[in-house]
């Protein structure tokens, strides 16, 4: 098996969403991971039913899949709880949705009949979201929530601040223009966009605009193109 990529990441904040919600997002995980590998040929799951884990077959599209991922996410319209720490905690997911690491090398494994995933893709991917994750904190600070993370050095020094400017981007994304960049990502263009919601293009546009879709959609390009090229 050739250079994969594999998509590792967790909801931010889950333990304090309510517990219907955090049902709800769990059932809205598996429908994303149907949706992704039906458009873009990948292997997924959810485990502890707010943890992701995503095989990219096709590793330049790895960086649209991570996207789609955050994107539909933050679409999601989830309750506060009683507690004004949830409340706080709550606000942190509305602005960042997820943590997703894309980790770019070998699989030594993907045995998806008995769900194994072993490899240095997986490996990389899974230590950055651990590193990053504020569970055992009582306070969390989130800098970032969107990496890329390789043994090819050039390629990681190449993309990091890409990915930088990308999560600073979307995190200042409302859930509906969030919602608008996730069909874009999966490929619809504006007037059906516009027929699924029941608004005219032009309110889609204004939402495609606001959320920064030309620069978002060249990046995506620019990162198809190289991961391409550091193809065997």
């Amino acid at each position: 098996m050739g250079r994969v990529a594999v998509i590792s990441g967790d909801i931010v904040s889950s333990t304090s969403l309510i517990p219907e919600d955090r049902l709800m997002l769990h059932d809205r995980l598996k429908d994303l991971i149907t949706d992704l590998s039906l458009k873009f040929d990948t292997y997924g799951r959810v485990l502890k039913g707010d943890y992701v884990e995503c095989v990219c077959s096709n590793p330049h599209e790895s960086l649209a899949v991570a996207l789609a991922i955050k994107s539909y996410v933050k679409a999601i319209e989830v309750n506060a709880g009683a507690k004004s720490s949830d409340k706080n905690r709550i606000k942190l997911f509305k602005t960042h949705g997820i943590r997703l690491a894309i980790g770019y090398g070998e699989l030594t494994t993907l045995d998806v009949e008995n769900g194994v995933i072993d490899g240095e893709a997986i490996y990389l991917a899974g230590r950055k979201i651990n590193e990053q994750s504020g569970r055992k904190k009582k306070r969390v600070v989130i800098k970032q929530t969107l990496f890329f993370e390789s043994q090819e050095g050039p390629l990681k020094e190449q993309f990091d601040p890409v990915m930088g400017l990308l999560d600073v981007l979307i995190s200042k994304a409302t859930a509906r223009q969030s919602e608008v960049l996730y069909w874009k990502l999966m490929g619809l263009n504006e007037d059906e966009i516009a027929e699924k919601f029941g608004v005219s293009q032009s309110v889609i546009n204004q939402h495609s605009t606001s959320v920064g879709w030309n620069a978002i959609e060249e990046t995506v390009s620019y990162y198809n193109r190289t991961v391409k090229r550091d193809q065997p």
